[in-house]
């Protein structure tokens, strides 16, 4: 999580290639000119134009640096440029990034990560809750791409995508685009998909029960990802609001308020409050602590200890489901954020946790913005829940343990939720 904001996909495997530092020139010209900044350091401190030559060459150490020497960069660097096989493979902006993701990688945390300009405008869109593209749910089948669901209301839905379609080609004239999609990563799919608003991508689709491939055109559009839904169920003689937090987003807070405002409507016909953070991977940290605060009226919510200082967070909002029984369901996708809400009011309310054990990240995050327009996510903090403990690594461990069943059409979790209100 990060301290306004939490990272956010905590299973991810961080593979980094440690390839080093960005030249411009050819093996003898950088070496002679590295070898020039460091016998002219003065005068590079000093004179405008020898300014410049460092700042292209990053050949400087900065004085609390002195032990460090980047030589055997400037090394590998030209080795790879005279020898590698392949020289159309050596982008300048790809060895930067792998250098950096080197770098943060080595701290051995995986939530303190370096985001490439683009990974971090992805990052930023998540979080926003909106971007641009045509609306579909991506995943793989059978290891083809396909369209796990198109969002209701999407361009892809309303030019005629479905559930199952196989994605084998994908064409955008705009990014003189035309490719077979079957060894796509799914990244590399997302960003061909996404484009600017208005714009045209054409999908070659195919479908089970259709014998030839289907084309279809979509115009983009902005795509807004609800992260808080609610619908009441009725079970067991008993009527809940059954609220689905999928993550702690920009829009959140407002998708919130509507939320309880149409709860408090039909409070008088409610049994109790089911709050699902299944599969929810975390987001800001005050996010988190404003929606505690809606069922936790006074005291700590979380606290957290960074390298200096010890702060303990209180519940600030006006607790506007307090005296309604409330039942959280978890499961191993429920971090950081999520896992703060539900830890804080299991030991301030005694409400059930129903489940599966959490995920377990108590770490915190600041997110950096970087002059490249990359980003950097680095751990500044750990938090700890109310009753004292720090649940990374470990997770929070269900109160009633269900599991659900995928081969059913009922959710037995949910089911069991109410059951316990």
């Amino acid at each position: 999580m990060i301290k306004k904001l939490q990272a956010s996909d905590f299973r991810k495997v961080f593979a980094i290639l440690f390839v080093l530092f960005l030249g411009a020139f050819g093996e003898y010209k950088f070496q002679y000119l590295a070898k020039y900044a460091r016998t002219n350091q003065g005068a590079v401190n000093s004179g405008s134009g020898e300014t410049q030559l460092a700042r292209i060459m990053n050949a400087v150490t900065p004085d609390q640096r002195e032990d460090v020497d980047f030589g055997i960069f400037w090394e590998v660097w030209s080795i790879l440029e005279r020898d590698y096989i392949d020289p159309e493979k050596i982008e300048s902006s790809k060895m930067v990034d792998g250098a950096i993701s080197g770098m943060t990688a080595s701290l051995e945390d995986p939530y303190t990560v370096y985001l490439s300009p683009k990974d971090n405008e992805r990052s930023g869109q998540d979080l926003a809750g909106s971007f641009y593209g045509v609306g579909i749910e991506l995943g793989y089948i059978d290891g083809f791409l396909a369209a796990v669901a198109p969002l209701d209301g999407s361009p892809a839905e309303l030019a005629g995508v479905k559930a199952g379609d196989f994605i084998v080609r994908v064409k955008d004239e705009a990014k003189d685009l035309d490719e077979d999609s079957s060894k796509w990563s799914l990244n590399k799919a997302v960003d061909n998909i996404r484009g600017p608003i208005d714009t045209p991508v054409t999908l070659t689709l195919v479908r089970k029960e259709v014998d030839q491939p289907i084309e279809i055109t979509i115009n983009r559009g902005e795509i807004i990802v609800k992260s808080a839904t609610l619908e009441f169920v009725d079970h067991a003689g008993k009527r809940v609001a059954h609220i689905k937090l999928s993550k702690f987003g920009e829009r959140t807070n407002g998708e919130w308020d509507s939320i309880v405002n149409e709860i408090l409507a039909q409070k008088d016909s409610l049994d109790g409050v089911v709050l699902d953070v299944r599969n929810n991977p975390g987001g800001f940290f005050d996010g988190a602590i404003d929606i505690a605060s809606e069922f936790i009226e006074e005291g700590t919510v979380v606290s957290q200890k960074d390298r200096l200082l010890n702060q303990n967070f209180s519940a600030r909002g006006q607790a506007r489901l307090k005296d309604i029984q409330l039942e959280v369901l978890i499961n191993r996708g429920s971090a950081s954020a999520s896992e703060i809400v539900a830890g804080a009011v299991r030991d301030r309310l005694g409400a059930k946790l129903i489940g599966e054990n959490s995920f377990g990240k108590g770490t915190v995050q600041d997110r950096r913005s970087l002059s490249n327009g990359g980003g950097l996510h680095v751990t500044v903090a750990k938090w700890l829940l109310p009753a004292g403990s720090w649940i990374h690594e470990t997770g929070i461990p269900a109160d009633i343990e269900v599991e659900d069943n995928p081969e059913t059409p009922e959710d037995e979790q949910l089911l069991r939720a109410i059951e316990e209100i």
